[in-house]
């Protein structure tokens, strides 16, 4: 439907004043009073601000009655009707990110309503399960929409005089541009423009693939496009406050601005950004994280600090090829007219050499191409470099000052250019090159959100033989902690995929074999085929290095502890070093600090301070070593502690077997001789869940652990369920498989794990959703508050067989999520906990629903009263007030009334004479003790309950 066939349909008088709802008017003049800052749509919305004078549900209901009087007098809708809810919803959402546009009224009419109405799509969510025929009707509508907006715009007093201004101010910034152009062209008879054109191109090949290192691939590509893999990273910072990082656009280049003071977070440049900035203020402090690909549009000059693997050699890559190609990604634009420089510092002092002036740039960082005399001098002195320092961290520590001095030298030397500086974070010093200013940032873990990115586009980028392994991957993510430990950074997510797919879908068996692949390729692999040297003058092999850092892991569990003080750390390498041979030769310190900065599983949160960079290593060095001491006494100690439940089971798989027989013997001793029924399950299921790490084990002890734990597992009763449930996650893996369960074995181990909230635990539930059992099915639906609304919504209730179930509904989030999968049960179960939100959620359930439940609200006739009448409902739960009964209100709004069960009330007193119209009723069931008055209007043949 096109939007003028919609526009003769909807353009009328009474249609236009509700659009122009949306905006709220604005005085005469130009608004351009004093330095402020020009208004957003967000201000010009009457849904946002202080004006503010619709609310979210009046833009909806505005969205009904677009949609409404669109489809007035048509013969046949545009779109399947039962999509109608949806197509309203999509709509009101759409107009609602209006106020989430960064540009003003002038901006927003230069668009055009066809470019507006895809900005607006793009802003809002993106519907899911809508048909062709609605997407393209939202389509039109939402351009028809944003006709009749911009024509409004175009009204307000306001706008003319600034569009005049806006002209001026262009043909100005024109002027200045078409300077710098013409100040920037290459020289040197076109031969700059060939050249650069062959080196881009040389750079987007070169730097266009990521590659892996530091494992055996049999099976698996070690390379792949960089384009498909490369996922947007957060980093954090007192400098990355610009609000260009909330809204994805470029930032205006340095010759188009002033550079704020970054250290004067009171100045008036972050109150209000001058005209062309992106707006709204200062920023929320940076919990949240910025995309540190566009921290260069805000800062021209980055200290960007990461953990081994954190994707700070990934990042140069990816800056690199935006300035190299063509049809850069989203917010990328700012790279444009840039030539990179790649600089691994590595690479550039392999041999002793001097750091290089900028016409040795490109062979120092080995590119075969010869550029043309003093281009590099020329590009520079532009401003037009983009100069990629990576790896501070990884030349000798005696030669950082002297790379300092280089790049000052460079910096004072070249004027206008981008700078970003890699390091790993303990590298150097807080405010290494604040002086020269430098805005420091640390790149941030990976949250579960990017870890599922990351495993679908690393499987995409593998080809389709890898597409098999990805959502086994995934669950596998889910299920097995220990490998999602381990995923909180590119380089270990990448070793995951990588060994996963190299073994054909299988991981490492368990954790030992995991994370020795795991500390092979960061102790020694990875730097030995990245061709580092060494930069601390230590070379070790895998073994010693395991030996020494294990002291710190053990000393930290030992003590109960995570961290630990950098001189006591210090004096444990120290006292180490003389008993391992390889390692004896070396300066204590020097190998100290070699551990803390090379190995990849140290860190130093503060300047005094190390730990380990995952919980889940120093669990694993601290169970060898135990175990390397024999230290039995102390494992067991401490088995009732849940934080010694991984360094316990890893202990099993590092022990020989006599010695993983007398960890589990003397578990279930301890079981034995525990007085609380908790801790005698906990140590069973301890010894049961660790008898998967061992490699090797008398039968006789593994036949003793498996029949201890065949007494719990499966439950016998509701109340052994929930106790098992008590124990913790470590139960998951002994549950029994969902398939070929009885009934009451079904019913009890699922109530035990409903009672896990974990996402290896609603993985396991959902091989339930097929049983047909009532109890079994009204069990997933009660743990439902227990997970994410949305995600137990769309993996469990949507698959549940509705036959005879209450769907339970406690949250606004999980009236959204029924709403949103389209689901229309018969019998709904609402629960105090469900809001105004909530309900218009509902709306579009109610017309089917003929059982109804309403439980726990302050009052049974405001809940009614927003309800409605519905009378299609047959069964009716109510908990009413005491002395007020609604009587009126369930007779009026529920008149083909079957059953009716009075809850909440305990020895009321009641008259029922205001049920009387309600000839259908055939049962009542009221509190214990109850009397009641009125009967005789009832019907006869009613069956009365208490």
């Amino acid at each position: 439907m096109e939007p003028a066939l919609i526009g003769t349909r909807l353009a009328s008088a009474a249609i236009s004043p509700l659009l122009k709802k949306l905006l709220v008017s604005d005085g005469p003049g130009a608004g351009l009073t004093g330095n402020a800052p020009k208004v957003r749509l967000s201000g010009l919305v009457s849904f946002r601000g202080e004006k503010r004078s619709l609310t979210e549900k009046d833009v909806r209901r505005l969205a009904a009655t677009l949609v409404e009087r669109s489809l007035d007098e048509r013969a046949e809708a545009p779109f399947p009707a039962d999509e109608t809810e949806a197509v309203v919803h999509t709509l009101g959402t759409t107009l609602l990110a209006l106020g989430d546009l960064d540009m003003d009224d002038v901006q927003a009419v230069r668009l055009g309503h066809h470019t507006l109405a895809r900005r607006l799509r793009a802003a809002a969510p993106a519907p899911d399960g809508l048909s062709t025929d609605s997407a393209l009707y939202l389509e039109s509508l939402t351009e028809w929409a944003c006709l009749h907006i911009l024509e409004f715009f175009t009204q307000r007093s306001t706008f003319i005089a600034r569009s005049l201004v806006e002209q001026t101010r262009g043909q100005t910034e024109l002027i200045a541009k078409l300077d710098e152009v013409i100040r920037r062209t290459p020289r040197a008879d076109g031969r700059d423009t060939a050249f650069e054109r062959r080196y881009l191109d040389h750079l987007a090949k070169k730097h266009g693939r990521l590659t892996i290192y530091g494992i055996d691939l049999h099976h698996s590509p070690d390379r792949w496009p960089l384009d498909l893999a490369y996922l947007s990273l957060e980093a954090t910072g007192t400098g990355a406050d610009s609000p260009w990082f909330e809204t994805g656009t470029a930032a205006p280049t340095t010759s188009d601005r002033p550079a704020p003071p970054d250290d004067d977070k009171e100045s008036p440049w972050f109150a209000a950004a001058p005209a062309g900035f992106g707006t709204g203020g200062l920023a929320a402090p940076l919990d949240h994280g910025v995309r540190a690909d566009l921290a260069l549009a805000r800062h021209d000059r980055i200290l960007l600090r990461g953990l081994a693997g954190s994707g700070k050699s990934t990042l140069v890559q990816w800056l690199t090829v935006s300035a190299a190609t063509e049809g850069r990604a989203e917010g990328m634009a700012y790279l444009n007219g840039r030539i990179p420089f790649v600089l691994p510092l590595r690479t550039l002092t392999r041999h002793g050499e001097r750091l290089p002036a900028p016409d040795l740039f490109l062979s120092a960082a080995g590119c075969p191409l010869t550029a043309p005399d003093g281009w590099a001098d020329r590009v520079l002195s532009a401003g037009r470099g983009l100069i990629l320092v990576d790896g501070i961290d990884e030349i000798p520590e005696a030669e950082r000052g002297r790379a300092r001095e280089w790049l000052r030298g460079l910096l004072d030397t070249y004027d206008g250019n981008r700078w970003l500086v890699t390091s790993r974070p303990t590298a150097v010093r807080d405010d290494w090159l604040a002086s020269d200013g430098f805005t420091e940032l640390t790149l941030s873990p990976m949250t579960r959100t990017a870890v599922t990115t990351y495993v679908r586009r690393w499987h995409q980028a593998a080809g389709p033989d890898a597409e098999p392994y990805e959502q086994p991957l995934l669950d596998a993510l889910r299920t097995a902690e220990h490998v999602a430990q381990l995923a909180t950074n590119p380089l270990m997510c990448g070793l995951i995929c990588a060994l996963h797919r190299d073994r054909r879908g299988f991981l490492p068996r368990g954790r030992k074999a995991l994370y020795e692949a795991a500390l092979s390729m960061l102790l020694t692999r990875r730097d030995r085929e990245r061709d580092m040297a060494a930069p601390y003058g230590v070379t070790l092999d895998e073994a010693p290095q395991i030996q020494l850092i294990q002291r710190l892991a053990y000393w930290l569990t030992r003590n109960g502890r995570t961290q630990l003080d950098r001189a006591r750390a210090e004096s444990i390498v120290t006292e180490a070093a003389p008993a391992i041979p390889e390692a004896s030769a070396y300066d204590p310190n020097a190998l100290f600090t070699h551990l803390l900065h090379r190995s990849g599983l140290l860190r130093e949160p503060t300047e005094d301070t190390v730990d380990f960079v995952h919980r889940t290593f120093q669990d694993y060095l601290a169970a060898k070593a135990l175990v390397d001491h024999w230290d039995i006494g102390v494992l067991i100690g401490h088995a009732n502690d849940d934080q010694w439940e991984d360094v316990i089971r890893m202990a099993v798989g590092h022990a020989r077997p006599r010695e993983c027989a007398e960890i589990l013997r003397e578990l279930l001793a301890a079981a034995d001789a525990a007085e609380d029924r908790r801790i005698r399950l906990r140590l069973v299921l301890l010894a049961a869940t660790a008898l998967e790490h061992a490699t090797e084990v008398p039968p006789e002890v593994r036949a003793e652990v498996l029949a201890r734990t065949a007494e719990v597992i499966p439950p016998r009763g509701v109340r052994e369920a929930r106790e098992l449930a008590a124990v913790g996650r470590l139960v998951l893996d002994l549950l029994p498989a969902p398939e070929g369960l009885s009934q009451g074995h079904a019913y009890l181990v699922a109530t035990t794990a409903s009672h896990l909230s974990s996402d290896a635990a609603l993985l396991y539930l959902a091989g339930f959703v097929g049983r047909p059992e009532i109890l079994v099915r009204s069990q997933l639906m009660w743990a439902w508050t227990r997970f994410d609304a949305e995600r137990y919504a769309e993996e469990i209730i949507a698959k549940l067989d509705p036959a005879e179930l209450y769907y339970t509904v406690v949250t606004d989030d999980q009236a959204a999520a029924l709403s949103r999968l389209g689901l229309r049960p018969e019998l709904l179960d609402i629960r105090a906990g469900v809001g105004e939100d909530g309900f218009a959620f509902l709306r579009p359930v109610l017309p089917d629903v003929r059982g109804l439940k309403l439980l726990g609200f302050e009052s049974a006739r405001s809940v009614l009263d927003t309800l409605g009448p519905l009378p299609q409902v047959t069964s009716l739960l109510v908990e009413v007030d005491l002395e007020d009964p609604p009587f009126r209100l369930i007779a009026e709004g529920f008149p083909h009334l079957n059953a009716l069960v009075l809850e909440g009330a305990p020895h009321a007193t009641w008259d029922v004479t205001l049920l009387a119209p309600l000839r259908g009723l055939r049962q009542l069931l009221v509190p214990q003790g109850a009397t009641l008055t009125g009967l005789e209007h009832l019907p006869a043949d009613i069956s009365l309950t208490f």
